[in-house]
């Protein structure tokens, strides 16, 4: 299962105790919010993409959508999502728990810039039904992005 292997990377940072399961979905946005009793825009959502043969995460604010004029001008193409039954191969974790940690060998991640208006966020752990809650710092350290980027409007 997905959440085994998010608990085992953050186990050996000595941080598996901070992850929060829940007897609830945490599978999207609202129900995550509900979930945590926070805000819905502190939900650090994780989205998959194609670019080309690369799968690449953008990780967002929970407020925040894809602006296609911004994704083109930062990739070169327009955004391509991963399907529903590419998102497990592709990336190690199923929709619902798709998040930056513990993902396959090749993935690439980059955070966009409407996280940055949060002390913490809250991102999946690998099943829908965990996160944890991480400072912008510890995001970065544990992500292992490549870099910041603006590719969203606030909805």
């Amino acid at each position: 299962m997905s959440i085994e292997k998010v608990r085992e990377y953050f186990k050996t940072k000595g941080m598996d105790g901070r992850i929060q399961e829940f007897e609830s979905s945490s599978a999207t946005v609202s129900l995550a919010a509900k979930a945590l009793q926070c805000e819905e825009s502190r939900i650090a959502k994780t989205l998959s993409f194609h670019i080309g043969e690369k799968v690449i995460l953008i990780v967002t604010a929970g407020d925040a959508k894809i602006d296609n004029a911004k994704y083109k001008a930062q990739f070169g193409t327009k955004a391509k999502m991963l399907s529903f039954d590419e998102a497990e191969p592709s990336i190690g974790h199923a929709v619902g728990g798709v998040c930056p940690f513990a993902v396959n060998k090749g993935v690439e991640t980059y955070l966009d810039i409407s996280l940055k208006r949060f002390s913490t966020v809250f991102p999946a752990c690998g099943s829908s039904n965990s996160a944890i809650e991480l400072s912008l710092k510890e995001l970065e350290e544990h992500s292992c992005f490549i870099n910041w980027i603006d590719v969203c409007k606030i909805v």
